[in-house]
């Protein structure tokens, strides 16, 4: 896969700037590259289709996952019809909460009212993971057991909570990590987009920082993988290459599900 590069309007005003001899050039420095990215993912090891669908916008700098459910047709349907509902309600719409709860409340909708219409698509759904940046914010919105990741200080932190039983049952101090690792209902997930007229929506906004290292996945790869070993392949590696490592050591551990990831630099922060 190619690397991406973004610039934001303050780099690219600067680089202008800087090529109209308006800023010297001791003053402009070589542009830094704010934001790197990439994604991956794969079918796994035991799945017959591959029913997660990536959500890459450079254009929006929209970046997430959506992990289907429902049946070969069903999952499908839903992940990908989830991923370009979202996608075309933001075109054009301001980074922020409000829009994205918008976009997945009318992606939502669709859903519902397509497996109403076709019983072939009864009980259809999918999770969705994504984050929005703009010049300052990066903004969080979840909804299933996928996950955000955000690898700051050389700490990685878990964004998200799992929509899901065993997710719920942890909070609840009933479960503890390991016994939620090997319970048998650990892939029952208590929300999805399309499964009900209405959705509720986590949302959540962060502040960018320089340095900062996002991971969205589904539960494909961190079910595979232990957390100590995502982050030592985030730390160590470019995006392209974090990728290609993460969705190896999801297959190696068992891939047992369709395993997807993206990966993302923000070398810039905040402007």
């Amino acid at each position: 896969m190619n690397r991406k590069f973004h610039f934001t309007k303050a780099t690219r005003k600067r680089l202008m700037d800087f090529l109209r001899g308006k800023i010297a050039p001791a003053e402009a420095s070589a542009p830094r590259v704010p934001l790197r990215s990439a994604a991956q993912t794969h079918v796994g090891k035991v799945r017959a289709t591959n029913q997660d669908a990536l959500v890459v916008s450079e254009a929006l700098q929209l970046y997430g996952v959506a992990d289907g459910m429902g049946g070969h047709k069903g999952g499908e349907t839903a992940s990908t019809g989830c991923r370009d509902a979202v996608l075309a309600a933001l075109e054009e719409r301001k980074a922020g909460t409000a829009a994205l709860k918008e976009a997945i409340q009318v992606a939502n909708a669709a859903l519902f009212r397509q497996q109403q219409e076709d019983e072939r698509l009864s009980g259809m759904g999918t999770t969705l993971s994504v984050i929005w940046l703009d010049e300052a914010s990066v903004h969080i919105a979840h909804v299933g057991d996928s996950r955000v990741y955000c690898l700051r200080d050389g700490e990685l932190l878990q964004m998200t909570d799992d929509h899901s039983l065993v997710g719920e049952l942890m909070r609840q101090g009933v479960l503890t990590a390991e016994q939620a690792e090997k319970h048998p209902m650990r892939n029952v997930i208590t929300r999805a987009v399309g499964t009900e007229e209405d959705i509720c929506v986590d949302l959540a906004t962060e502040p960018r920082r320089a340095g900062d290292i996002w991971m969205v996945c589904s539960d494909g790869l961190y079910g595979m993988v232990k957390e100590a070993d995502m982050t030592d392949i985030l730390r160590e590696n470019a995006p392209e290459k974090a990728a290609e490592l993460l969705v190896e050591a999801a297959l190696n551990g068992g891939g047992r599900d369709n395993i997807s990831v993206v990966v993302l630099h923000d070398e810039e922060g905040a402007q």
